[in-house]
């Protein structure tokens, strides 16, 4: 591998820009879902079929699963009250866990001392994460729930198991792709299974940001695997990139849920 001042950083600068990008229409449609949710007067019950909600949800669903069926063949939603304030704690709780380890990572020597470039996407993914922790527990709390201000405890778990094997950029990269693929994959479900349509749209808006995190992760993950970290490069020599480079970023059509979370996973004890 290239020492780290002589690998041209701009390929993952961009990303990072395409990721803060993304991340703010996501806010965007998010406030507008918080607006809209704590406006309702029953909050899980009216303005469920209303149009725009419905569409701006489905729209956004789209987005992450690259298909213009979205939702289309879902069954309506039939959460209660209690199952919304579940979700919207269960996936408060997922991100105060992502916040908690890049935090972490951010503080390690060979992330700290190490490409700056890489430690500017942490610190930016990291004020995402507290971002969409806030708007989910935003709207618990407008639905009657409280809070959860705690990390999700399945994945606490995993992680600490992780965090003393940790030695270098890939331990970190590996732990943070688990996260991610957690989040896109529970708040993707929980799409069809809240009950409002403007959860919908909040679940929506969140989930193809944690994907496009999951995303960049895995390329550098395959870089770093490689001993490739000298190709993260604007121009880029295509006959230098492994054969994989195009495709390993999405190695699945559609956006899988196996691993979602159950909505009760997180919530408030």
């Amino acid at each position: 591998m290239m020492p780290s001042e002589h690998i041209d950083t701009r390929l993952l600068e961009e990303l990072t820009e395409q990721s803060q990008d993304l991340n703010s229409d996501a806010l965007r449609i998010t406030r507008g879902a918080l607006t809209d949710f704590g406006q309702a007067g029953e909050p899980v019950r009216s303005r469920w079929w209303q149009r725009g909600g419905f569409l701006a949800a489905a729209a956004g669903t789209a987005a992450l699963l690259g298909s213009g069926r979205a939702f289309a063949d879902s069954p309506s939603p039939s959460g209660s009250a209690a199952d919304d304030i579940m979700a919207l704690q269960t996936a408060a709780s997922i991100e105060n866990l992502a916040v908690s380890v890049y935090r972490t990572a951010a503080g390690l020597p060979f992330i700290k001392d190490g490409n700056k470039t890489v430690a500017a996407f942490i610190a930016k993914t990291t004020q995402q994460h507290q971002g969409h922790a806030e708007a989910f527990n935003a709207a618990a709390t407008q639905a009657g729930g409280r809070a959860q201000n705690n990390p999700d405890p399945k994945y606490k778990a995993v992680v600490d198991q992780m965090l003393p094997g940790i030695k270098g950029p890939a331990d970190v990269v590996k732990l943070a792709i688990t996260l991610e693929d957690v989040a896109a994959q529970t708040y993707t479900r929980n799409v069809s299974q809240v009950s409002n349509a403007d959860l919908r749209k909040l679940f929506a808006s969140v989930a193809p940001v944690e994907a496009q995190h999951r995303a960049t992760l895995l390329a550098v993950q395959a870089l770093l695997a490689g001993n490739a970290a000298d190709l993260i490069t604007i121009p880029v020599d295509p006959a230098k990139l492994p054969a994989a480079a195009g495709s390993v970023g999405f190695p699945d059509a559609f956006h899988k849920t196996d691993n979602a979370s159950p909505i009760s996973e997180g919530t408030v004890k």
